[in-house]
């Protein structure tokens, strides 16, 4: 069964004073590619969280993202009524006025307020883990929906192949007899007595520069160990990649040998249909 590296999956959790939000999306990449935006207070976790998100995802670009809303009921900056004390104590010094207009401006001035340094709170840690673990869960069903829908895509492609190549096989008899017959023709046409046994010599090596029974074994050989490779339990892109590549080789030979237009015709549609299949490869696990 094959995956899609496409996905999404999102996490909410409700913690005293707090709204926390893990989102993870994926896209297609040749290597695992992991960006995380998180806030300051947990960038001590950042290296936990990635090391997560690669035992469990292997390949793709993965876009991490960790939102922390206060809900107000807590808060982690305080007065600093040293400073604000002593910067009231030169404003009344300097001019005349009330104490709550002093009060205004000193908070305004540098360091009035005093940030706590949060600590994580190990459950909490836990309890984002735990929603990190779910949003990944979501993202492999995410990318296993899809990857049903590029499995049947590849079936119907390979079936399409093999078609294609059983009119390559009926129209190579047919071409094998008309280069023959051609050259026979040419032959006569010079009127000159040939010898048999060396003309037919001369024609045997010709039409094996022409033959492609091996390529035509070779090609159904790949198509159908591709499809088994759709049947692993595993879901390996670089493998299907590799298979198509040994595909794309024997076609492109098959067309090269071909002399024939109807043939060529069939091999530049099988040529369409393997570039569809690569191009749905690139986004395959």
């Amino acid at each position: 069964m094959i995956h899609s590296m496409t996905g999404f999956g999102k996490q909410i959790l409700q913690r005293p004073g707090k709204k926390i939000t893990v989102e993870i999306k994926s896209l297609n990449s040749k290597n695992l590619d992991v960006n995380a935006r998180v806030p300051q207070a947990y960038r001590e976790k950042e290296l936990a969280f990635r090391d997560r998100i690669a035992r469990a995802l292997v390949r793709g670009k993965v876009d991490f993202s960790l939102y922390v809303e206060s809900n107000g009921a807590s808060a982690n900056s305080e007065i600093n009524q040293a400073v604000v004390g002593a910067y009231m104590e030169q404003l009344a010094e300097l001019a005349h006025g009330e104490q709550v207009q002093f009060l205004e401006m000193a908070l305004r001035l540098p360091d009035a307020l005093k940030t706590a340094r949060e600590e994580i709170d190990p459950e909490e840690f836990q309890a984002i883990e735990g929603a990190l673990d779910q949003a990944i869960e979501q993202l492999q069903h995410f990318r296993l929906e899809e990857g049903r829908a590029l499995e049947q895509d590849f079936r119907n492609r390979i079936k399409t192949l093999m078609e294609q190549l059983e009119e390559v096989g009926r129209q190579d008899a047919r071409r094998i007899e008309a280069v023959r017959e051609r050259l026979e023709r040419a032959v006569a046409e010079l009127k000159e007595s040939v010898d048999s046994n060396r003309f037919e010599q001369e024609l045997i090596y010709y039409l094996e520069k022409y033959d492609i029974t091996e390529e035509k074994v070779r090609l159904a050989k790949h198509l159908e160990y591709f499809g088994e490779s759709l049947d692993s339990e595993d879901s390996n892109g670089k493998k299907l990649g590799f298979i198509s590549q040994e595909i794309g080789r024997e076609i492109n030979t098959i067309g090269s040998k071909a002399n024939d237009a109807s043939m060529q015709r069939i091999v530049v549609q099988m040529k369409d249909e393997l570039e569809k299949i690569k191009e749905q490869m690139l986004n395959v696990l």
